[in-house]
């Protein structure tokens, strides 16, 4: 069962924003595979100490994402498939590169030496 103990939550974002995108990640790393329960909506809310309207918020955007499907006798299961996995890597893609790619165009910054840098950092790893 995935939880949220490692949710480090902050204060930029909205917080059922932050718990989507936790489960989002978790999915992208196989962490959370499809079929996985998630806890209760007051499992998730004491683990993160937030109100339990917020967690149900998250629920609301995670099922009408499609990535999380709530029943009555199962409770609130993961449910991906290869559309679902590939929507959510290209989401995450784009969340880091866009805030790095506006940060280069304001400092100036050309793009063959942006894509120089990556390369020589990527090379490292």
């Amino acid at each position: 069962m995935l939880n949220f103990y490692d949710l480090r939550l902050n204060n930029r974002d909205p917080v059922y924003i932050q718990a989507a995108m936790y489960v989002k990640r978790q999915i992208w790393l196989r962490r959370a595979l499809s079929g996985d329960k998630l806890p209760s909506r007051r499992e998730v809310a004491a683990q993160l100490s937030i109100n339990p309207n917020t967690v149900q918020k998250a629920f609301k955007l995670m099922e009408d994402e499609g990535y999380v499907r709530t029943s009555s006798t199962l409770g609130s299961i993961i449910y991906v498939d290869s559309e679902i996995i590939a929507r959510i890597e290209n989401e995450l893609t784009r969340e880091l590169v866009k805030p790095f790619v506006d940060s280069a165009q304001e400092l100036q910054l050309s793009f063959d030496s942006v894509v120089e840098l990556i390369r020589e950092y990527w090379e490292v790893e």
